[in-house]
């Protein structure tokens, strides 16, 4: 597993938990995938209720609270498939 993924993974968890309700994918262009569910954080490449898809340079500028994910979005740095109420709740938890 890369040290990107490594570090996503240890971020993620200390905000989510397991306390997450539904399933939630994290795609980081030529990297990987992180998957975010009641069961916690884990690499993996599921099905979800919604992916976030984002460069590693935008994902670590996320999750280290130097890029807000609603302007990465807008900007078209950060791309979003499915349920775009679970990804408000994802967009509150990351900042």
């Amino acid at each position: 597993m890369s040290e990107i993924l490594t570090h996503a993974i240890a971020a993620l968890s200390a905000r989510f938990n397991g306390n997450f309700e539904g399933t939630a994918k994290f795609e980081i262009t030529g990297v990987g995938a992180i998957m975010v569910d009641e069961n916690g954080v884990r690499a993996g490449d599921e099905t979800a209720q919604v992916t976030m898809i984002a460069s590693a340079e935008t994902f670590q500028g996320i999750i280290e609270g130097d890029i807000n994910p609603t302007m990465a979005f807008m900007s078209g740095k950060l791309k979003v498939e499915g349920d775009m109420g679970l990804v408000m709740k994802l967009g509150a938890a990351l900042r």
